[in-house]
């Protein structure tokens, strides 16, 4: 049996740096109070065609969508925002706190092409500051995702940010957009004719070097934006430059998703090739409004997992796990005494493991000298009648006989020469 194509098995060495990443995150965004929250994996689809946008990709192509034996429509969540925001809603969580600050880590799901970096069943790692219109929770979320890179030794990456205005100077700047492209519809790539009626804000991404000369001299989404999504911007970026935080204003920076306004950004890496953005976020003042909740404004990111293990597998050293003692049991006796040691080593809070094979003394002391551990642990029947334990040092081939009633002192005395 192998798995569905696009979706891979996180091994154990892999698993490491998925922790580190999620330790990480969680003590910076613990100190910013920001919130650990949890949301299921499958929602109603309406959800997603409400908040993401009927006329998206996500939606239209890229959703794994079924129909369960309920006879509802249910998805497998393709993003985190929507989902948090349904969470806030159905909780109630805007009768307790005027702001709240929440953060997960989680597998998403979409039906694209599989490539490096980009699986159907990937991870993000995201936050969502809700409540504040206020132009510095924007500064916030920007600055605690660069100190979450950065806190992964990202050294390397370009903040790119735009202003998109709000929803009304957005429909301005589709009629004027669509008024200049119609004369080049039959130069434009395949993709971009299409999102000419559907989404033509979406055709400003596109990376068809033709389309991309057509739109060089096209209207800007500056001059449709009004005075007051200028001044949101404006102190953004002035903040960022005060954090001396680099970032390029990039005006064709829109995002994908319906649901964003004022300010959209991604930060890219330059070492991930031309798939190279690795966080992606903005603000969205509508949404939980739109999905039924109270008018509540909100600001977010999302980092993608993998991309990021990409990058941080190469440059960050994280220790295998080993056991510190490795423990050979020889003997029925010895069976059985055995765990009054494992209970001494786990008050300690010494790792340890337990060779479960009857092969053996030469074999078990073969393969403890090929697990990296500092001290091999022998109780056999021998030991148990005289009320000792053998340890030996593994790197000095040093061997002690410990009697059984002072073990636990023995431990206290070495613990810090094997914990390191």
């Amino acid at each position: 049996m192998q798995p569905l194509r696009g979706i891979k098995d996180i091994l154990p060495n892999e698993v490491q740096f998925w922790q580190y990443i999620y330790n990480q995150a969680n003590n910076i965004l613990t100190l910013s109070n920001y919130n650990e929250i949890r949301t299921p994996i499958l929602e109603q689809t309406n959800l997603f065609k409400r908040s993401i946008g009927d006329s998206t990709d996500i939606v239209n192509k890229e959703m794994y969508t079924f129909i369960d034996q309920g006879k509802r429509s249910i998805t497998l969540r393709p993003e985190g925002t929507a989902s948090i925001a349904r969470a806030f809603i159905s909780n109630k969580l805007y009768i307790h706190d005027n702001t709240h600050k929440l953060w997960y880590m989680g597998p998403m799901f979409r039906y694209e092409r599989p490539q490096k970096g980009r699986q159907r069943q990937f991870h993000q790692l995201g936050i969502e500051c809700i409540g504040s219109l206020n132009y510095i929770a924007d500064v916030e979320v920007i600055r605690l995702a660069i100190k979450v890179l950065e806190a992964c030794q990202i050294s390397k990456y370009r903040l790119e940010i735009n202003s998109i205005g709000n929803s009304e100077e957005r429909q301005i700047y589709k009629y004027e957009l669509v008024n200049y492209l119609i004369k080049y519809k039959e130069d434009l790539d395949s993709d971009s004719r299409k999102r000419l009626e559907v989404n033509p804000l979406r055709i400003l991404d596109s990376k068809n070097l033709r389309t991309q000369e057509i739109l060089n001299k096209a209207p800007k989404l500056t001059s449709c934006i009004q005075s007051e999504s200028l001044y949101h911007f404006n102190n953004i970026c002035k903040h960022l430059t005060y954090l001396n935080i680099p970032y390029k204003i990039n005006e064709k920076l829109v995002r994908g998703l319906d649901y964003y306004n004022y300010t959209a950004f991604e930060i890219k890496a330059d070492c991930l090739g031309s798939q190279d953005t690795i966080c992606g976020g903005g603000r969205y003042d509508k949404l939980i409004e739109c999905l039924g909740g109270p008018k509540t404004p909100a600001v977010g990111w999302a980092i993608g997992i993998e991309r990021l293990i990409m990058i941080t597998e190469k440059i960050i050293n994280i220790n295998k796990n080993r056991p510190n003692i490795y423990i050979i049991i020889q003997g029925l006796r010895a069976e059985q005494k055995i765990w009054d040691i494992i209970r001494m080593l786990e008050e300690y809070k010494i790792s340890f493991n337990l060779d479960f094979n009857k092969s053996n003394l030469r074999k078990q002391m073969k393969k403890a000298s090929q697990s990296s551990a500092d001290i091999c642990c022998i109780l056999g029947d021998n030991e148990v009648a005289n009320n000792y334990v053998t340890i030996k040092w593994l790197k000095t081939s040093k061997q002690q006989k410990i009697n059984l009633d002072k073990f636990k002192q023995y431990l206290h005395d070495i613990k810090n020469l094997i914990i390191t």
